[in-house]
């Protein structure tokens, strides 16, 4: 009777729980209408933004956000330091039909309540980067970059990007929100060694896929791409998630957004092995290892960047064990910048040498 009165009382609290969260959600969707109609009455006109895809020689991915916003405030003719608190004031257009102009063909697909656009078309394309064009209603057509992976290809790239390619301790939460809201890309600082690690991996495999992997919201996409571009990083598709109350939780999980996206590379691109790349302040290491243990023959090797003692404390991270929990038969590496991480993947043989500098006679 007393384990029938606690399971009553659980499923009476999970009841109420689901009932917040469900009001929550409604309570979100009827504010972003009402910003849409005030933005409409405000002259705001629709334009879509669009992020880097990937895609095979049949499919490709395509990633795009339909928002309103003032003709005279395009999103492009911001400034590159723009701050990151631009990015969240922007209102998403629901539901929105799109255009998607691949060649002489064109596709209508529509944005989830969000705006954003996450869609698979069929296609016939040769491998390498390709040009694509978004439109919606009378906006102009967004040009948009998709890389096509060749069948042959046998090697790829995953990323992470806080703490791995940007240093940022982002799991504290006032200071996310001072990088997020306030700070510029121009105020972060990359990696050591990270970028000139991420080139030679793509000469050393050329047509391998770079994809960058990050629980931030997609309302951050442009500021990562221009923090990547300038700090010389391999062009690659961003693979970002939503912020917001969902039907069944208060938000959406940055370790499951993970899970799910290396899971549907996998099936994907069946022949590709990956290079997971992450490190050890958060959760990284846990995720990468069940992928392991699930997509042995996928993974060519795991690199981890070892945190600093004060990185570490920042970013809440209180393990330091590294302990090799992943099939063994996939190398793990450590190392606390790129590096390191080359020298490692030297030894390995799955990086060339770095060239030699020339002696300087004295």
């Amino acid at each position: 009777m007393a384990c029938q009165r606690r399971r009553r009382a659980v499923a009476r609290v999970a009841g109420v729980e689901e009932s917040v969260v469900h009001r929550a959600l409604r309570f979100d969707q009827a504010l972003q209408r009402w910003r849409a109609r005030r933005a409409r009455d405000g002259g705001y006109t629709v334009e879509v933004t669009p992020y880097t895809g990937y895609g095979s020689t049949t499919w490709v991915r395509v990633l795009a956000r339909v928002l309103l916003a003032k003709p005279s405030e395009r999103r492009a003719d911001l400034p590159t330091g723009a701050r990151g608190w631009r990015n969240f004031v922007s209102v998403p257009l629901e539901h929105a039909v799109v255009k998607v102009h691949i060649g002489e063909r064109s596709y209508e697909v529509e944005a989830d309540r969000s705006g954003i656009i996450d869609v698979v078309v069929d296609v016939d394309l040769e491998p390498g980067w390709r040009r694509i064009g978004l439109s919606s209603g009378d906006s102009e057509v967004a040009p948009a970059l998709i890389f096509v992976v060749d069948p042959d290809t046998t090697f790829g790239v995953v990323s992470d990007v806080d703490d791995t390619v940007m240093v940022t301790a982002l799991p504290r939460p006032l200071l996310a929100a001072w990088h997020t809201f306030v700070v510029n890309e121009h105020a972060r600082a990359t990696t050591p060694g990270m970028p000139v690690l991420y080139e030679r991996l793509t000469t050393r495999y050329p047509g391998a896929p770079m994809i960058y992997l990050s629980t931030g919201a997609w309302n951050v996409a442009p500021t990562l791409t221009r923090f990547l571009s300038r700090n010389l990083y391999p062009a690659g598709a961003l693979l970002l998630t939503d912020w917001g109350p969902t039907a069944d939780r208060w938000f959406r999980s940055g370790r499951e957004h993970k899970r799910s996206s290396l899971e549907r590379l996998a099936e994907e691109f069946p022949q590709i092995k990956w290079l997971l790349v992450g490190d050890d302040g958060q959760h990284d290491e846990s995720i990468y290892r069940d992928f392991v243990v699930r997509h042995p023959d996928n993974v060519a090797a795991v690199c981890i960047r070892r945190l600093t003692p004060s990185e570490a404390v920042l970013a809440g991270s209180s393990f330091r064990g590294h302990a090799n929990t992943g099939n063994s038969t996939v190398p793990w590496l450590y190392a606390s910048d790129g590096a390191g991480l080359a020298e490692k993947l030297e030894q390995l043989g799955r990086l060339n040498p770095a060239p030699q500098q020339p002696e300087v006679e004295a």
